[in-house]
């Protein structure tokens, strides 16, 4: 078992290291740092003091104390990946509270041996009432795991809802929506053990601590397996689409300020031809930075383009063109023997989902009645 843990801490800091080579590093690529380094530290710490476990009262407290910092991070990790936040707000570190709260508890109570000789983590039938402070303590640990992932997969469904973020994130972040809610489940199921043990006196607390840092192993273990299936996780790659413009078509670079007139009406003429000839949407994780690099054009002029020109947002406007493009292919000779999600990939879509909705969307018919129809016609 302690070489599992081994083996865990050791990914762990692997991944961090590869992650720590990412350029440029998002606010979720910086939540991820601290939550590896976090795994990382636990699962080498309590591999290297499983002996001393639960002997070492102050020690084996400070362990227990650490699983209030992984639902924390779960929920900051898909919070900041869901909505792209460029900045730390200060109100995120509440969810650390009750962790520094126990520690700072734990300190100031082993400072007093009369009061923490009945501080243990184990809890048989012989054992002396532990401190109603750290009963209460042991409480928001137990509980803390279930409401951060039920937290965690609320803000997933969050995502999944807003078409305007997850149509382009979809493929790279079902992964992390399965892991929540099947590690949620796992973790919650453990920590009925734990509280089973501590009721009604059975099985020990070595075994449900070693239950639950093992579910932590699995973790990062799979975090490696997807986040290197997903490359995005821990590598930034430039969209595929990108190309530059002609010296006749490359604009100069605008400052902040709004477009007015002629600039505005160039740059919606630039943008449209950019999209007819070089079909930059056909990459279904195009971004506004990106498509505005493309362009050589601030993504402040782009957005403005796009939302003053189209009465649109970004995405809903790359949507459309790939609508059409489905619509287009449908009725080509060469796509006949492609299936409707088999030209939906090739349109820029990256799920059956999105497509399904977009289309409809934008349609007002599913694609199958669009299909049907020509057939008809």
């Amino acid at each position: 078992m302690k070489y599992i843990f081994f083996i865990a801490a050791f990914n762990a800091f692997f991944f961090l290291g590869l992650i720590l080579n990412k350029k440029p590093k998002n606010l979720h690529d910086k939540v991820l740092i601290s939550w590896l380094l976090y795994l990382g530290i636990s699962t080498a710490a309590y591999s290297f003091s499983m002996d001393l476990f639960p002997e070492a009262t102050f020690l084996s407290a400070v362990l227990i104390s650490l699983f209030l910092l992984h639902g924390p991070f779960m929920f900051l990790y898909v919070k900041t990946l869901s909505y792209d936040k460029k900045v730390f707000k200060p109100r995120f570190l509440l969810h650390f509270i009750p962790f520094v709260a126990f520690l700072v508890y734990l300190v100031i109570a082993f400072q007093f041996p009369a009061y923490s000789k009945n501080i243990h983590v184990s809890h048989d039938a012989d054992s002396p009432e532990p401190p109603v402070i750290f009963v209460i303590f042991l409480l928001a640990t137990a509980l803390s795991g279930p409401v951060y992932f039920i937290l965690a997969h609320k803000e997933y469904r969050l995502l999944k809802k807003s078409s305007e973020n997850f149509i382009a994130k979809e493929s790279r972040i079902q992964w992390l929506g399965k892991l929540i809610f099947i590690f949620g489940i796992v973790w919650t199921a453990l920590i009925i053990v734990a509280v089973i043990h501590h009721v009604f006196h059975l099985f020990t607390m070595t075994f449900c601590t070693n239950g639950l840092f093992l579910a932590l192993s699995c973790f990062i273990i799979l975090i490696g397996y997807f986040g290197l299936n997903q490359q995005e996780v821990f590598v930034n790659h430039p969209p595929a689409h990108q190309k530059t413009l002609s010296n006749a078509e490359e604009p100069v670079k605008y400052a902040t300020s709004r477009l007015e007139g002629e600039e505005l009406n160039s740059c919606f003429l630039m943008v449209e031809r950019f999209m007819d000839a070089q079909k930059p949407f056909l990459d279904p994780d195009l971004t506004l930075p990106a498509l505005a690099d493309g362009l050589n054009v601030s993504t402040h002029h782009l957005s403005q383009v796009i939302n003053e020109k189209h009465g649109s947002n970004f995405f809903d406007y790359i949507n459309r063109y790939r609508v059409e493009e489905v619509k287009r292919k449908i009725q080509m000779e060469q796509y006949q023997n492609y299936s409707l999600l088999g030209i939906a990939l090739e349109s820029g879509f990256n799920s059956k989902s999105s497509f399904n909705r977009v289309f409809k969307q934008v349609t007002g018919i599913t694609p199958s009645q669009f299909k049907t129809s020509l057939t008809r016609d």
